[in-house]
This record gives structure tokens, C-alpha cells and sequence, in this order.
């Protein structure tokens, strides 16, 4: 307000210097009547009072309000920028112990897997084993089996033989005929 004042001071003195130093009227622009220039000039400070009132203080605080809604929305965004950031380190530390969990997992899987295909192989050729060694056992009993069952039909026909020898008495060439006669009728199994 003091300001003010100053400045219609100094715009005063240059009206007056402007001013008709004759004594002349003239209506001009410039030309300076003082009742005009004190009522402008008291109307322009109450102007200036009413707007301070009723217009700048409304408008300077709907301006402070608004920058201190911007100063905290700012602020609010930078929070919840850092717990993003925040959340984001959680989150890669998670997804990296859980790649770390599948790792260790699917590790004792692929070892369990390889124990039980050792196991199976060694089952395996366990049974391969016993399976070759019981046929091993029913060869060698069927051999004896065979051995002797030849060994019966041998005999049986060592004494048919004989007995028709015997009962024929054959010249040599006679007797070789019979035997081969004999030997035919066996089974060539």
C-alpha cells in the first residue's frame, strides 16, 4: 500500500509537469484537473482495498491451496514410487529363491530318479540272474533226464538187438542188415 502511494505520488508530478503552465483550459488528454485526479486516485485504493479483500486473497489461497495440493501429490508419488521399488526388490528376491527352491527340487529329483533306475537295473539283473540260473538247472535236469532216457533206449535196444541176434543166427551180412533195419525204426529225435 505504501508503494502505491509512491508511485501516484511521482504519477502526480508528471501530470503537473505536463500540465498548462498558462492559466489556459484546454481539454486535452493531458491536461491535468486535480478534483478528477484526487477522486481517481481515491477510487483506484479502494478498488485496490476490495480486490485485496475479495479477489487476491481468495485467489492467492485457491493458489497456495493448489500448490500444496501439487507439493503433495509429488510427495505421494514419490512414496508410492519407493514401495513400488520396495515391492519390485520383494518380488525379485522371491522369484529368486523360488528358481533357487525348483533348482534343489529338480536336483533331488533327477538323484532320486537315477537311485531308483540303479535300483531297477540291479532288481533286473537280479531276476535275469536267478531267471538264467533256474534254467540253467531245468537244462541240466533235462539233460539227465535225456541221458538217461538214452541211456534206457540204448540199453532196450542193445537187448533187442541182441535177442534178435540170438534168436536169428545170422550170417554177418544178415546180422548188419538187422542192425540197421533196428536203427531205422528208432526215431531220429
Amino acid at each position: 500500500m505504501h508503494i502505491a502511494l509512491i508511485y501516484l505520488a511521482k504519477f502526480f508530478n508528471v501530470l503537473l509537469f505536463i500540465s498548462n503552465e498558462h492559466g489556459e483550459k484546454k481539454d486535452t488528454l493531458l491536461s491535468v484537473e486535480p478534483g478528477l485526479m484526487i477522486w481517481t486516485v481515491v477510487i483506484f485504493i479502494i478498488l485496490l482495498l476490495i480486490l485485496k479483500k475479495y479477489a487476491w486473497g481468495p485467489l492467492l489461497k485457491s493458489l497456495g491451496d493448489r500448490e500444496q495440493g501439487i507439493k503433495d501429490s509429488v510427495e505421494k508419488a514419490e512414496n508410492l514410487k519407493l514401495e513400488a521399488e520396495k515391492i519390485l526388490d520383494e518380488h525379485k528376491k522371491l522369484l529368486a529363491s523360488a528358481d533357487e527352491e525348483a533348482r534343489k527340487q529338480l536336483n533331488a529329483s533327477k538323484q532320486l530318479a537315477e537311485k531308483l533306475r540303479q535300483e531297477l537295473m540291479a532288481k533286473a539283473n537280479e531276476d535275469a540272474n536267478k531267471v538264467i540260473t533256474r534254467a540253467k538247472a531245468e537244462i541240466e535236469r533235462e539233460k539227465i533226464a535225456a541221458l538217461n532216457e538214452l541211456k534206457d533206449e540204448i540199453a532196450s535196444l542193445a537187448v533187442g538187438a541182441a535177442e534178435k541176434i540170438l534168436d536169428e543166427n545170422l550170417d554177418a551180412g544178415k546180422q548188419k542188415k538187422i542192425i540197421d533195419a533196428f536203427i531205422n525204426q528208432i526215431p531220429k529225435n
